[in-house]
């Protein structure tokens, strides 16, 4: 099945969603758009971040390893992602902590992901 539309980016100037504290031009707004890879899982994850945050779809159905990925990732505009926790990134595994907010309130997603390159690309494989 073909990945839903992206949504517009916010400006290159904001600043990333990702928390790093740079803009979002100089940090994953590239990615996103697909001018350049991400050189480690750490980059790969805060971009997938990124693009949850502003509804950019289509970046997390490429990014996601082909064995593993869905037929469709969607998007839920009722739920906002407001803070990225960056715990710890080791080789091929990233552990983090994202935390949204919808009409029913707050929460955060504690989750411990695993990288693998293919094609001299690096993909979300799986949650371990």
């Amino acid at each position: 099945m073909v990945p839903l539309p992206s949504s517009p980016l916010p400006s290159a100037s904001a600043p990333c969603p990702c928390g790093s504290g740079r803009p979002l031009d100089g940090c994953c707004g590239p990615l996103l758009r697909s001018e350049r890879q991400a050189a480690t899982p750490e980059e790969l994850m805060r971009s997938r971040y990124t693009a949850y945050a502003v509804g950019d779809i289509d970046h997390v159905w490429r990014t996601w390893h082909p064995r593993t990925r869905p037929p469709q990732v969607t998007h839920d505009p009722s739920t906002t992602w407001t803070r990225l926790e960056v715990l710890e990134a080791v080789d091929d595994v990233v552990e983090f902590v994202a935390s949204w907010r919808d009409d029913g309130g707050a929460g955060r997603l504690h989750e411990r992901s695993l990288f693998a390159r293919r094609a001299g690309r690096w993909f979300y494989l799986e949650a371990l």
